[in-house]
């Protein structure tokens, strides 16, 4: 396997689980690890096949270039409509008191609806910023990369909706991650810190210098 793009990555020849979603995306993936893949290409990006080499290019011309020596097995499965994600307690309660103070996502930001429902799930916070233009936003406790990925899959989908475009993403989240911020910065999602005692009006004792 070969990634050609703004960096280059090798795998050598060994055995793989390839998985190509729905939604376009693929990952390689091995059997050390839960579930990080060994490299990916997100959507949308197109698939061409050809006799001992798979072909994935992205938007921006980025390249994956799979070798495939011998196929172990080859199978397809209709996963349906996934129900999303069920949040835990403070999680879903982060989301819904965001969604009753929108302003602490930005100046201006109003509520058009929680759990706004997509073909691959439900968007958490569906919102207008000041000039009314439409806002997806992801709710996570702790954000890593995952949850930008997930953002991202949700931006394309939203942003070829003639009743929903242009639309921008917002990452809120109680920590970010380094990683997450430089990969949600990268695709021009703004990330959010948010207080969750603050949301919920709770006044910290402790003296703070800012």
């Amino acid at each position: 396997m070969d990634y050609v793009g703004r960096l280059t990555a090798h795998l050598p020849l060994a055995t793989r689980l390839l998985m190509v979603k729905a939604d376009g995306s693929i990952s390689i993936h091995a059997d050390d690890r839960a579930y990080k893949p060994l490299n990916w290409m997100s959507p949308p990006c197109r698939l061409e096949e050809a006799p001992g080499v798979w072909r994935v290019v992205n938007k921006a011309g980025e390249e994956l270039r799979i070798t495939l020596e011998e196929i172990l097995h080859d199978t397809s499965h209709e996963l349906g409509v996934d129900p999303g994600l069920r949040k835990d307690g403070v999680e879903a309660h982060l989301q819904e008191l965001l969604a009753a103070t929108p302003s602490a996502l930005g100046v201006g930001f109003t509520l058009v609806r929680r759990e706004h429902m997509t073909a691959i799930g439900p968007v958490d916070l569906l919102c207008r910023d000041a000039t009314g233009a439409h806002v997806a936003v992801e709710v996570k406790r702790r954000g890593d990369i995952d949850g930008v990925e997930q953002l991202t899959r949700y931006l394309e989908l939203l942003g070829r909706d003639p009743l929903i475009a242009p639309i921008t993403g917002v990452f809120a989240a109680q920590e970010i991650k380094p990683q997450a911020r430089v990969l949600a910065t990268d695709r021009g999602i703004r990330c959010v810190v948010v207080d969750y005692d603050a949301l919920r009006g709770i006044v910290r004792d402790e003296l703070t210098l800012f």
